[in-house]
Order: structure tokens, then sequence, then C-alpha cells
């Protein structure tokens, strides 16, 4: 049975406002992060560990997501997730680094399981408009870590300091887990079937769609974490080399929206992630050879180069036939990519402790790239995961 136009309405709503959470809570923390550890006090391995718990949350969590749609459904467990970030967007600032250290787990195994289970939700709800509704909440994903990493200072000084600035993010997610609660009363489990992620591991194509998550990954992480610092090596202040880093986020925002629009409009999608790539390349390039020259042009072109992104997540509903079968890609992909991607940012950190320069660091980049262009086509290809 459909759902009215209004019902249909409030789901695209809902999974909008969701994903414009599902980002804040890390770039929030990392934004006050010093803050943070110089009142708490704490040692540089607890920092580093606040820093790497994200990604490795999304990974081990994700795997797991699929018992979550056999036991509730999509959209339940879709609450479920929300409400268990919520909760850990709270637990954060309520003591000290223990506190601290829980609640960002919680919260980002909260992320974890929505990032698994919105685009099945797409998928249940959008069958014929997966490319839009990934392209809108991928867009408003993308400005809701940009406004995290910018708005979470300005707001703390206002608020009381770094604590004030991170419990502001509690109130957009308490507020789109109102609005989704009245979603989970209709929750089919995900096609009526469950898929397990051992049935796709058989698929080729879900093994591409997996190392191309890890890739893009890999490379996001990356620049997140040393896009900035390879400008301020270049000459910038630390300031400039903030703007930029946001510059390269909200560039990607349109690409964001219209990629998964295209990807769902082609018959094969590989000619789309190596042209994407392409760009990344350009920007890596103009780094390597020039950080100085053109600055704002490198960072837009890495910027569009992540586009890959929210190609993936179109890809989960693109290469599945049903809602059960995209909660196993999506965990499979999400779960192993995010965990293959993981040791990027150390990996590029000891190059250039090693090397001394950024050259060797941005070459390997380059090769991930060349790498990234082969599992496009491998990805984009028309298949179906798992193919029986």
């Amino acid at each position: 049975m459909s759902r009215p136009p209004a019902g249909v309405l409030a789901v695209l709503v809902g999974v909008v406002l969701i994903a414009a959470n599902l980002r804040v809570a890390v770039t929030s923390l990392g934004a006050v992060l010093d803050q943070a550890r110089a009142d708490l006090g704490m040692s540089s391995v607890v920092a580093s560990t606040v820093a790497t718990l994200p990604v490795l949350c999304f990974g081990v969590v994700a795997v797991a997501t699929p018992r979550v749609v056999r036991r509730l459904g999509a959209a339940a467990g879709l609450g479920l997730g929300v409400g268990v970030l919520l909760v850990g967007l709270v637990v954060r600032v309520a003591g000290g680094e223990g506190a601290l250290l829980v609640g960002t787990v919680l919260a980002c195994a909260g992320i974890a399981t929505a990032n698994v289970l919105v685009p099945v939700v797409v998928k249940e709800e959008f069958p014929h408009r997966v490319g839009e509704v990934t392209g809108a909440y991928s867009a408003v994903m993308s400005v809701g870590a940009a406004v995290g990493a910018a708005a979470t200072v300005p707001v703390g000084a206002i608020a009381g300091g770094w604590r004030g600035g991170l419990a502001a993010w509690s109130v957009p997610a308490a507020v789109a887990l109102l609005l989704w609660l009245p979603q989970t009363r209709r929750s089919g489990r995900a096609g009526g079937t469950a898929t397990s992620v051992r049935a796709v591991l058989r698929s080729p194509v879900a093994w591409a769609v997996t190392l191309l998550f890890a890739t893009q990954s890999l490379l996001a992480f990356v620049v997140m974490a040393w896009l900035p610092a390879i400008y301020h090596d270049a000459g910038f202040s630390p300031g400039q080399a903030g703007v930029l880093l946001s510059v390269s986020v909200l560039a990607g925002v349109p690409v964001y929206f219209a990629v998964p629009v295209l990807a769902s409009r082609l018959r094969a999608q590989g000619c789309l992630g190596a042209v994407l790539t392409a760009f990344e390349v350009l920007g890596l390039t103009g780094l390597l050879t020039a950080p100085a020259t053109a600055p704002w042009l490198w960072a837009v072109l890495i910027g569009v180069g992540g586009g890959v992104f929210p190609l993936t997540l179109a890809l989960f509903g693109l290469r599945t036939r049903t809602p059960a079968d995209t909660a196993a890609l999506s965990a499979l992909a999400q779960g192993g990519g995010y965990l293959l991607a993981a040791g990027g940012p150390l990996l590029v950190g000891v190059l250039r402790d090693v090397t001394g320069s950024w050259s060797v660091p941005i070459l390997v980049l380059i090769g991930v790239c060349a790498l990234q262009v082969v599992l496009s086509f491998a990805a984009g290809r028309r298949g179906w995961a798992p193919s029986a």
C-alpha cells in the first residue's frame, strides 16, 4: 500500500533532517578537540583515540546493522540510530574524558546505524527516485559537516565554552528524532526477507562497491585530516588553511546533489566515477607542484572529486533489487570500506614525517585515485549484488 503525498513528503523531510545530523557530531568535535583536551587534561593518547573513534565505529557498527533491520525494520532501526546519536551528544558533554569517550562512541554508533539504513529507507520509499533523494540527503549531509566545523566554536563562545558548542548539536538531533518517530510505526522489514552480509560476500559487484567506498573514504579522511597542514606548510596561516578546507567541503555540495541524479539516469556509472576522480587528481597534482599558486582552485577540484562518495551511496540502491539487498550491501560496503580506510590518515602522517615533505604522501594518494578509476568501472557496470 503506497503512502499518500503528505506521507511521502514527511518521509523525505525526515530523511533530509536526519542526514543533516550525520556528520555534525564528528566535525563539531574536531573543531573544539584542542579546547576539550586542555580543559580535561587529556593525554595525547586519549585525544588521538577520540579522533580515531568515528571511523572505527562507522566500520564496526555498520556490519551489525542488518540484524537491526531484521528485528525492527529499516524505519524503526533508523529511529533507534538517531536516538542513540542524541544520547551520545548529551553524554559526551556531561563529565570528564570518560564521558567524552563514551558519548563519542554512542554518537558514532548511532551515526553508523543511520549511515546504513538511510539508503535502505530510500530504496523502500522512493524506489524510482533513488538518485534524486540520495542527492538531496548527501548534499545536506555535506552542508551539515561544514556547518558543524564552522559554527561550533562561535556557538561555544556564546554558550559557555566547548561543552556548550557541542551540546548545541543535540537540538537538531532531537528535532529530527521527533519528526521521524511517526514513521517508525510503519516499519517493514526490508522488503519482507533478510539478506545477510555473508550472501553479498559472494558477489563481485558487492566487492567492487565495497572497495570503491574504501578508496573514496580514505581520500576523504586524508583530506579532512591533512589538507590544512599541507596548506600551512605551503605558507598559509592556520586560519587561511582552515578556510581552504571549508572551501573544499562546500565546493562538493552541488556535486553531491547532482551526481546521484546523473548516476540514476546512466546505464553504467564507471565513466562518471572516472571523471570525478580526474578532478581529484588535478587538485592533488596542484598541491604537489604549486600549492600556493592557485590554492582555491586546488581546494575546489578536490571537493568536486569527493563526489565519488554520493556516487557510492547511489550504487547501494542502483546495484540491488530489494531493500533487503540494499541493507546488506550498504552494511558490507560501509563496514568494510571504513575499516579499510581507517589507517589512511595515519599512513599519510607517517610518510610525511619519514620523508620530510608532502610529495610522497600526495603521490600515494594519486596512486589511490588510479585504483579508484578501475574500481569505478567495476562497480559501475550493470549487475546486481547479490546476483541471485
